[in-house]
């Protein structure tokens, strides 16, 4: 069908085939996936979304080729079509790539990304074990006061320039149907890599968490939590900001890459059970309630720091019971 299309559109025509293939690929992988969920009737929150039209305007820019689409040659990357490109390496490859997506960001940067396959980096053992419970009050409260994350709020700190940003663009709006001035699309360039740095402040605020959580503990207890209903609250502008959903995702890659196991635990229930003896509580705790206490065992903890020894327990690594933990495996592309 491909190569009906590209003989009858000239525009189509004149890309290169290995991309488009690739992108057919891709739709039909992703559609498959869903149907397949569907099909297995799961909730909602785990089922893979079905792949959906992106606008030209709207969407970024991405091509994938694969092993016969590409090459390196004398530190210069040759794609498909006589484009050859001089590449800034961050890090040398450590295995022949088998793939190269090449895409573009929003303030109109390119970049390669090799695809390579990586072998595992086995830590020694420790004996230790780790509870974590995310929040927005703090990032992540586990059951070791030397591995709290706070909330580093690297946002707020930089809000001042964002608006500013904002107001600028807004000034110079151009009108419906005619063309952006050179100062709304400065402003809009100064506020795109201001997003971008703050997106990489994240990042490495929760990787070197995550370093550390990894080297210190043989296995981690992890809240299955996932923070995409916050938007809807009036919590949002914070609960994006402490990035949950990042530092839970470089904390499970982490864990993988050195060979430690990450227990994934369901929500449901946490903050209302007790880390002692079990016991849940009949009422759901309200927010400004920080402290909590057993009515069955008269236990008081921190409300965070209880929620995090209930990690231990779910996950079975504390032997009273693994009520809610899920295997690691559930997150992967492969099970999804």
């Amino acid at each position: 069908m491909l190569t009906e299309a590209r003989a009858k559109t000239p525009w189509l025509r004149e890309g290169t085939s290995v991309p488009q293939q690739q992108t057919v690929r891709d739709f039909a992988k992703s559609r498959s996936r869903a149907l397949k969920d569907i099909e297995r009737r799961l909730p909602m929150r785990q089922r893979a979304g079905m792949p959906r039209h992106k606008k030209k305007r709207e969407a970024l820019p991405t091509l994938n080729y694969t092993t016969r689409g590409f090459r390196l040659k004398d530190g210069r990357l040759h794609l498909a079509g006589n484009i050859v490109l001089t590449v800034v390496w961050s890090r040398e490859l450590s295995a022949a790539p088998s793939s190269v997506p090449v895409y573009r960001d929003a303030m109109g940067h390119w970049w390669a990304s090799f695809v390579v396959t990586t072998e595992l980096q086995p830590l020694p053992g420790t004996g230790a074990v780790l509870g974590v419970d995310w929040g927005v009050k703090e990032t992540a409260t586990t059951t070791s006061d030397a591995h709290d994350l706070p909330h580093a709020e690297h946002g707020r700190k930089t809000q001042a320039t964002l608006s500013r940003y904002d107001r600028m663009m807004a000034r110079r709006k151009p009108k419906k149907g005619r063309a952006a001035s050179k100062g709304y699309r400065e402003a809009k360039k100064w506020r795109a890599k201001t997003y971008a740095k703050i997106a990489r402040q994240r990042q490495d605020t929760a990787r070197k968490w995550a370093k550390s959580v990894v080297r210190g503990h043989d296995a981690v207890a992890v809240e299955d939590f996932r923070p995409k209903f916050l938007a809807k609250t009036t919590m949002a502008r914070k609960a994006a900001d402490a990035a949950i959903g990042a530092t839970k995702q470089a904390l499970i890659e982490m864990g993988r890459k050195h060979g430690r196991d990450i227990r994934l635990v369901h929500p449901a229930h946490t903050t209302m059970g007790c880390a002692s003896c079990g016991a849940r509580t009949k009422h759901a705790l309200p927010l400004s309630e920080r402290t909590y206490t057993c009515t069955a065992c008269a236990a008081v903890s921190p409300r965070d720091k209880n929620s995090a020894r209930v990690m231990l327990v779910r996950a079975g690594l504390i032997p009273a019971g693994v009520e809610g933990a899920r295997p690691l495996g559930a997150l992967l592309p492969e099970a999804a």
